[in-house]
């Protein structure tokens, strides 16, 4: 029963979305923040619950970003849209998400693993905090600082983009024998 808990709570981010997405609308600033910390804690938690307890499962390596990202794409393409944050910025994501996710399928069925980095996770803590702090601008109706935030979030997401390209190649993942898919 407790192997499911942390798949479970993936799984709950997912329907957390549109609660999230339906508050920001409506601008109210206030429930969108409750449900993106709700949000948040989940993936805290069950990142926690599957290190500490041994229950990393193939379905949450995979499931568990994509519902980081899920949120992070259906926030900030309601940021766009709403004319909060520019939609280059969102442009800008999508392509640095199709890359990763094309480096993906190219692993896919071989042996080879690009896990997270640093850089990466430094990326998407920005854009969480660019997020509640354009939640933060708008519900006080403060300076709009909040662009800044964005920026260094991009430079980040660029970097790591790179970064994460640079260690593929380094690494030797093209080389001719990695190219094969492994036959168990």
């Amino acid at each position: 029963m407790l192997k499911q808990v942390p798949n479970a709570l993936t799984i709950a981010r997912f329907f957390l979305i549109p609660f999230v997405v339906f508050f920001l609308v409506k601008d109210n600033y206030l429930l969108t923040f409750v449900f993106l910390t709700i949000s948040g804690l989940t993936d805290v938690l069950d990142g926690f619950i599957a290190r500490k307890f041994d229950l990393i499962t193939n379905f949450g390596k995979l499931v568990d970003p994509l519902a980081d990202k899920a949120t992070q794409i259906a926030i900030l393409t309601t940021l766009a849209l709403k004319d909060i944050i520019p939609i280059w910025i969102i442009i800008i994501i999508f392509l640095k998400e199709f890359a990763m996710i094309a480096g993906a399928s190219f692993l896919y069925g071989k042996d080879l693993v690009v896990s997270s980095r640093w850089y990466g996770k430094l990326a998407t803590v920005l854009f969480y905090i660019s997020i509640v702090s354009s939640l933060i601008v708008r519900e006080f109706n403060l300076y709009s600082f909040d662009i800044y935030i964005y920026y260094l979030a991009l430079f980040f997401t660029i970097f790591s983009l790179i970064m994460y390209f640079r260690a593929f190649y380094a690494q030797g993942y093209l080389k001719k024998e990695n190219l094969q898919i492994q036959k168990h």
